[in-house]
């Protein structure tokens, strides 16, 4: 990642493409930088910034109320924590076509391998929700347009992800048929929003593979979202790769299973005054000291990436102060 926006490619970009050639990639949501350490851990090819997560983060619903600067702040801690290229959120571009260019340079200086944008109005609405608006396709063609000179100028590897939103407001037939011109327009990954049913994904898939596009087999990348409480059934990542799916990405997925434990525990605390009996349910501070790469008593390098080669779960030393697996 450069220093500065002179020079700056997206080598993310490159990593999580060259990925996507070979299978489907599942991307869990990583909502701060912590949660990417664990994604990392637990050996998976790259991790997602989801809006709706981050927003949730900052205790605000997914209608685009964050800021540029926000969304970058937590791409960056996620970046240098986890070491993974980065497929992230942007809502609807934070702006018009000029704001979409600054968006592509601040998003890989940050380190993304790149974003995704949508064709709602703003405010807009958490895809799987009832009534959003669109934006005309020929203003979300501009958007996407601006988006690929941007990535272009930085290289081309950028990824430039055009999400749809079609199928829940004006049908699946008019939602293929945006997606066909965005792609047209420059978009090397498609992001068919709020489908119903497999036969859907099929379908979609099966449309786009006719337009242009980077992905094996013909056309753009494909992108699933398999989000919970949703439109779209439950469905696993070798079935969607079986379809044609590049990528599937898991978006709220870690933060409602922290917040989850969080809401439990929090009750056990209000009720007993105590959470002993929690314990069992904690990240220990042997775990969480690991998942750090940290030691009490060695000196700690930042960033200290886990997926970086020189990484050391538990660093030694003369002063070091190993924790035990019983002093949480």
């Amino acid at each position: 990642m450069a220093s500065s926006m002179t020079g700056l490619t997206c080598l993310a970009g490159r990593q999580l493409k060259a990925s996507m050639m070979k299978s489907c990639v599942a991307l869990p949501g990583a909502f701060n930088g912590l949660c990417g350490r664990l994604v990392a851990k637990h050996g998976f090819e790259g991790a997602y910034i989801s809006g709706a997560a981050v927003t949730a983060s900052a205790g605000c619903p997914d209608n685009g109320i964050l800021t540029l600067d926000h969304f970058t702040r937590v791409i960056r801690e996620v970046s240098l924590a986890s070491g993974l290229p980065l497929l992230c959120d942007a809502d609807t571009g934070f702006g018009e076509a000029e704001m979409v260019t600054r968006t592509v340079h601040e998003y890989c200086s940050a380190g993304a391998a790149g974003f995704h944008i949508e064709d709602q109005v703003f405010p807009k609405r958490c895809g799987h929700l009832d009534g959003k608006e669109l934006i005309s396709a020929r203003d979300m063609c501009l958007k996407v347009e601006r988006a690929r000179t941007a990535s272009d100028k930085l290289g081309g590897d950028f990824i430039v992800c055009a999400r749809t939103d079609a199928k829940g407001v004006v049908g699946f037939d008019e939602a293929v048929k945006r997606a066909e011109q965005y792609c047209q327009a420059g978009a090397d990954m498609i992001f068919p929003e709020g489908l119903f049913t497999e036969q859907e994904f099929i379908d979609f898939a099966e449309a786009m593979r006719k337009c242009p596009g980077p992905a094996p087999g013909g056309g753009p990348f494909m992108l699933a979202n398999m989000t919970e409480f949703g439109k779209t059934p439950y469905i696993p990542v070798s079935k969607f790769g079986s379809w044609g799916y590049h990528t599937v990405i898991f978006p709220v997925t870690t933060l409602r299973s922290a917040m989850g434990a969080a809401d439990e525990v929090l009750e056990v605390i209000k009720r007993e005054g105590s959470a002993e009996t929690m314990l069992s349910k904690m990240q220990s501070r042997k775990n969480l000291y690991r998942t750090l790469g940290y030691t009490p008593g060695v000196e700690y390098n930042f960033p200290n990436s886990i997926t970086d080669p020189a990484f050391v779960a538990e660093p030694t030393g003369e002063k070091a102060k190993p924790v035990s697996e019983t002093h949480t």
